[in-house]
């Protein structure tokens, strides 16, 4: 039986000697995603980070006898970091992360910034500490705190992959390769995911979807005087502004198309009023407001189903539109939107791309050249049922860490490897998790770590790791 007390001062003692450190250093390398670094490759920026993720998990691997660590690199793709740390039992538990990063943003406090690491009580500054740095680290400290207590556990594939917050498109072809290491796992554990508070364990029931793509509208081939052309030539921002009411009721943010809605399951109803109670003013106060702007509701049950289960646009870049100090009286001769639909877990989120590409391409205003140029997608996930033990566990592993209950709510983001592995392993349970508090800010200006819940996780994976591995012996004795 696993010492929580014991286990808790070793991973104190792990998270603070060595994964602390080496997350500093890590936040020093710009190693952002393919999609925002389409020349990653020659940066070397992700190989340099694969090689310090690799050198601390290798001294480690002497604590965890028999284990094993590749550096897998299909050609022409991101690498992956597998560790497959052997355990007792036929079962296998799969526990996943990733490393790449976004982009800087714009915003950061002085004296911050998205490669400089800032330690502050007890949260680390910088990209990519909380999403998903810390994964792997505590994945392997909650894996060295079992064997030191010597508490079996099953075997246990550790992944990490370079190419997350790309849309995982590289992620099938090494699940494929890798088909016959991974097995079929009847546990997954997703450390990729958020946290409503600090103060318990929040468990991940599902995920959106999302379609993106990027909104071109054209009216002339190079930009003439406005007092010349305004009222004979149509503004393209003005078309793209219609263009974009088709999609999106621009009083109440509510999206138009019914095909982009799905049914919300009435547990994920009940799940929702229970995060909000738990949560209250947090659902809403953990943004950065200034001060006077409102939420999109009042209700607060209707607030969290708003950003779990229903579809909603984000414009997330804009081109052809110059700085405010260097424009001119042109009338500008296209603007380009980037577009972000956040999907219901259980929607179709090809089919939903294509939806939009008829909706705001039919019939453009003044005949205007329009294109819509979808780009990454990802299907959403909704968690099956969840095993009793499971349940127990939870329960169990969230009073010992965080001295409190679990708590389970949806989360508004993508992680498309869960929908993937959802499919492939329908019969696995799942514990998605994280760090992603209030005020973390994860993809955004002063992105932060909160060490305390990174090493409380660490914590709840080894009782989870010991429990699944017992309930596996108990069922195995009953056959």
């Amino acid at each position: 039986m696993l010492d929580v007390v014991k286990t808790r001062k070793f991973i104190d003692q792990c998270w603070g000697d060595e994964v602390v450190p080496t997350l500093v250093e890590y936040i020093k390398i710009p190693n952002k995603s393919p999609s925002f670094d389409p020349d990653w490759a020659a940066h070397g920026y992700m190989d340099e980070a694969v090689a310090l993720f690799e050198r601390w998990a290798r001294t480690k691997l002497s604590s965890l006898p028999v284990a094993t660590l590749d550096v897998v690199k299909l050609p022409g793709r991101t690498p992956v970091i597998v560790i497959d740390v052997p355990g007792e039992g036929e079962d296998t538990v799969l526990l996943y992360g990733h490393l790449d990063k976004q982009p800087e943003m714009v915003g950061w406090t002085d004296g911050y910034g998205p490669w400089i690491p800032r330690l502050e009580g007890d949260k680390l500054y910088g990209r990519g500490g909380a999403d998903d740095g810390y994964a792997m680290f505590g994945a392997l400290s909650a894996l060295l705190a079992l064997r030191e207590q010597g508490v079996p556990h099953a075997r246990c594939i550790v992944l990490i992959e370079a190419c997350e917050e790309s849309g995982s498109y590289d992620l099938p072809y090494y699940v494929d390769h890798l088909t016959q290491r991974i097995g079929s796992p009847s546990l997954v554990v997703c450390l990729d995911s958020g946290c409503g508070n600090y103060d318990q364990l929040w468990m991940t029931t599902s995920l959106r979807g999302i379609a993106s793509g990027t909104l071109k509208v054209r009216v002339l081939t190079e930009g003439v005087h406005s007092g010349h052309a305004s009222g004979v030539v149509p503004s393209s921002f003005r078309i793209l502004r219609q263009l974009l009411s088709r999609l999106e009721d621009e009083e109440t943010g509510a999206v138009h198309l019914p095909e982009l809605y799905a049914q919300i399951p009435a547990e994920r109803v009940t799940e929702a009023r229970g995060a909000a109670a738990a949560l209250g003013d947090t659902v809403f106060t953990e943004y950065p407001f200034p001060p006077g702007v409102a939420p999109m509701a009042n209700d607060l049950t209707e607030l969290v189903l708003n950003r779990t289960w229903r579809p909603q646009l984000a414009v997330t870049g804009i081109g052809g539109l110059p700085q405010p100090i260097d424009a001119g009286n042109v009338l500008l001769p296209f603007t380009e939107a980037k577009l972000s639909v956040r999907l219901p877990p259980t929607l179709d989120a090809q089919r939903a791309g294509a939806r939009l590409r008829d909706l705001l391409e039919k019939d453009p205003p003044y005949q205007a050249r329009v294109e819509y140029e979808p780009g990454s997608g990802a299907a959403g996930w909704n968690a099956p049922a969840m095993s009793p033990w499971l349940q127990q566990s939870l329960e169990r592993a969230s009073e010992a860490a965080f001295g409190a209950p679990p708590a389970f709510m949806g989360e508004g983001g993508s992680i498309p490897f869960m929908a993937m592995l959802g499919e492939k392993f329908p019969q696995a349970q799942f514990v998605v998790t994280g760090v992603l508090g209030p005020h973390s800010n994860a993809h955004g200006p002063n992105e932060f770590l909160h060490i305390p819940t990174g090493k409380r996780i660490s914590v709840v994976i080894a009782q989870v790791l010991a429990d699944h591995h017992a309930q596996s012996m108990s069922r195995s004795l009953r056959r």
